[in-house]
């Protein structure tokens, strides 16, 4: 068997580059292979181009027969471009992406008068199997029937020679059977919400929209070396292996000169998003060896989250050409950085304002601490809702570990915003006075910009930053799809700036307050209400974990107890008043992700025992009767002599036997673990007895099968090791 890693190391050695060369300025070719505004205008009539636009714009229904002339046009576009085939793409609660692809050649009843057939029929809506996707007990698995419905918000785009149609997911009864619908219910909740607010500062403001910029880290590692570890291929991340001597404890990786071959697939990477239309902008080497990260500009919030789902595939099919495997897996390997998905977030107005971006006037100003301290004050309320969005048995390897944020949610503001929220603290209560009112206009709002121009160190310990125009919610996973949070994060800001529309209101009516005297009093409470949030400080400390106890903060370390919010009183009030999900969806969500979480421990343990046992134990056997026929020959040579001049290998052997008996006694454990909790019908006490009874051996069973890494012959050791998997580029 270490045959086969021989084989990969050679194979790995010997690449040669893929000759790729680039067809043009990204500016030309953008968007050249997406049905967007300029491909529509060109083949649509004037009516069906109005009927698109209404929809994505003000969210009015698109009329069949106008759907048929997209349809037609859509069809003729795709295929003056070579595609055969559509297929309505949709996101199931699998964290992936589905699509099943028909044909546009059709032919009559009689095999003759073959055509290519497209409708507004095959356009708007399609029926695909429904019953072997996640639905939390939505359905039976007797009941196939589930819809998809284009989402004309996001355009069609060419992938390859297929025409993908975005789509959302439904079941037979209505409920939303894909992570799509909810995030678009909370995307039109908060333009709903943050418009209504916004009308208090300029009148002229008819939409606001949720922006997105996230940053996917990842790992490229050469496929034949991946293909030689199992844990690798089934589990996405490696179960065992001793670090590295060299990792990157000399911080040489980060920001450094890109290998030439990561290089190369990088370049064919960002061509294909950028016929897609994906704006990506930054790429660079990031902490760990070979981990990396691309970056685009931003964009609308579901429309970046659809082009995050198919970076994610088009960087796996681009990287078969370039003989690579990425891993998303947040914690791939022991000992170096694992990854994240950084989701930059803000708010924009159709006026071109961006609401998280201080101006110049104290007016513009007034509205940018509006809904800073709204989402400050959002996060303080619903910070268990934040963590459960999060949480998977994979980011549980990150959230925590000295590398990432901590599982305890926070918000980092810098010094200086910090001073500036304690001067509006001190606002007095009911009307202000004319002096109050102009020396916080110039001395305290009107002074913001300055403040951020010098606050530009950053807390990378913290879950949840301001970063100078945005919040940045560092805290999600690299293999995330980013609605989860997305979905989260706008209908708590959304519920939060609905409350404050009602409550500045209120005291404008009743209390006879001027506007900004009624805005700067709900803020001085907001502001009081929120303190518990806000962190300065080290997020990896003990004191820190200490501090948000005492601030009653929730700290939960593992999936099976951030989830329990997911299914919670407050989510079902929150979710429901908001109209993004009702209780059915919520608690389907919730079993759905138990269910994923048992299922990744299970296959981990599986495949853990299986390589302890099957590749570990038989290698450090070889070895050990190689010492024992040492042992032998050295007696027969020595006589009486040989213990003292064969001590070390004596030593050896026994210390090999230790661990052999160690991993075969936990590994029967943790199946014996593993079957009691398979016994159980509860699916979060099943989670809970994953998370608590067999997860616990991994780190034992490891230690075991590490420590034999380092002693067995190198040249019989199967599995390819850290060494080769993270420095050979």
């Amino acid at each position: 068997m270490s045959s086969i890693r021989f084989q990969a190391l050679r194979e790995a050695s010997n690449r040669k580059l893929i000759d790729f060369q680039e067809s043009g300025r990204k500016s030309e070719l953008f968007g050249s292979n997406v049905f967007n505004d300029k491909a529509m205008k060109q083949y649509l009539t004037s009516d069906a181009f109005k009927a698109v636009q209404g929809a994505v714009q003000h969210g009015t229904k698109i009329d069949r027969k106008l759907a048929d002339y997209i349809a037609m046009g859509m069809k003729e576009w795709a295929l003056n471009k070579g595609v055969t085939h559509y297929t309505h793409w949709f996101q199931p609660l699998t964290g992936t992406t589905a699509e099943k692809h028909d044909a546009f050649f059709e032919t009559s009843y009689d095999g003759s008068d073959p055509l290519e057939k497209f409708g507004g029929a095959q356009l708007v809506q399609q029926e695909p199997d429904a019953s072997s996707f996640p639905n939390g007990g939505i359905r039976n698995t007797f009941e196939a029937r589930g819809y998809t419905a284009w989402d004309p918000t996001s355009p069609a785009f060419i992938f390859g020679t297929t025409l993908c149609i975005p789509t959302i997911f439904i079941s037979y009864t209505g409920e939303a059977l894909d992570n799509k619908i909810p995030l678009l219910r909370a995307l039109s909740a908060m333009d709903e919400a943050a418009t209504e607010v916004c009308k208090y500062f300029d009148k002229n403001v008819k939409k606001v929209t949720a922006t997105l910029g996230w940053e996917q880290e990842y790992f490229l590692i050469d496929k034949s070396l991946a293909n030689s570890r199992p844990d690798l291929i089934m589990t996405g991340r490696t179960l065992l292996g001793h670090t590295s001597a060299k990792g990157q404890q000399l911080d040489d990786h980060y920001f450094g000169s890109i290998p030439t071959r990561a290089l190369t697939y990088m370049r064919d990477l960002e061509q294909e998003c950028i016929v897609l239309g994906i704006p990506v902008k930054t790429r660079h080497n990031e902490v760990a060896p070979n981990q990396f990260e691309f970056a685009p500009i931003f964009e609308e919030a579901n429309l970046a989250v659809d082009h995050n789902c198919l970076l994610m595939d088009i960087m796996h099919k681009v990287a078969e050409r370039h003989d690579f495997k990425v891993l998303f897996h947040e914690k791939p390997f022991k000992g170096v950085n694992g990854s994240g998905k950084h989701n930059n977030w803000s708010l924009s107005t159709d006026t071109g304002v961006n609401l998280l971006s201080p101006s110049k006037t104290p007016m513009t100003n007034l509205q940018f601490l509006t809904f800073f301290i709204n989402t400050i004050k959002a996060v303080n309320d619903y910070e268990a809702l934040l963590r459960g969005a999060i949480a998977t048995a994979s980011n549980d390897h990150r959230l925590g570990a000295n590398e990432a944020p901590p599982a305890i949610i926070s918000v980092f503001i810098g010094e200086q915003l910090t001073k500036v929220l304690a001067e509006l603290e001190g606002v007095s209560t009911g009307k202000l006075s004319p002096e109050e009112k102009t020396d916080l206009k110039l001395n305290v709002v009107g002074k913001i910009p300055d403040v951020l121009l010098d606050n530009t160190d950053r807390n990378r310990t913290s879950p949840f930053a301001f970063t100078g125009n945005k919040f940045e919610f560092r805290a999600v996973g690299s293999s995330a799809n980013c609605s989860n949070a997305m979905t989260t994060l706008n209908t708590i800001v959304a519920k939060q700036l609905k409350d404050f529309k009602a409550a500045v209101d209120v005291l404008i009516e009743s209390k006879d307050m001027k506007k900004d005297d009624a805005i700067f009093n709900v803020l001085r409470e907001y502001i009081k209400q929120s303190k518990k949030i806000l962190f300065e400080g080290d997020g990896y400390s003990d004191a820190w974990q200490k501090e948000a106890a005492k601030r009653g903060l929730s700290n939960f370390k593992t999936t099976p107890e951030a989830l329990k919010a997911r299914a919670s009183k407050q989510a079902i009030d929150l979710f429901g008043e908001m109209g993004i999900m009702n209780h059915i969806e919520l608690h389907a969500r919730y079993e759905i992700e138990l269910e994923e979480y048992t299922k990744k421990i299970q296959i981990e343990g599986r495949v853990l025992g299986d390589i302890s046992k099957n590749h570990v134990i038989p290698t450090a056997i070889r070895y050990q009767n190689t010492l024992i026929e040492n042992v032998k020959g050295l007696k027969n040579i020595f006589g009486s002599e040989f213990e003292s001049i064969a001590k070390e290998q004596i030593i050896l052997i026994k210390e090999i036997s230790g661990h052999i008996e160690g991993i075969n006694s936990k590994v029967e454990e943790m199946t014996e673990e593993r079957k009691k909790a398979n016994n159980l019908t509860d699916a979060q006490a099943m989670a809970e007895a994953y998370c608590n009874n067999v997860k616990p051996y991994f780190e034992v069973i490891r230690n075991h099968c590490d420590k034999l890494e380092l002693l067995v012959d190198n040249e019989l050791w199967t599995l390819t090791k850290y060494r080769e998997l993270l420095l050979t580029k």
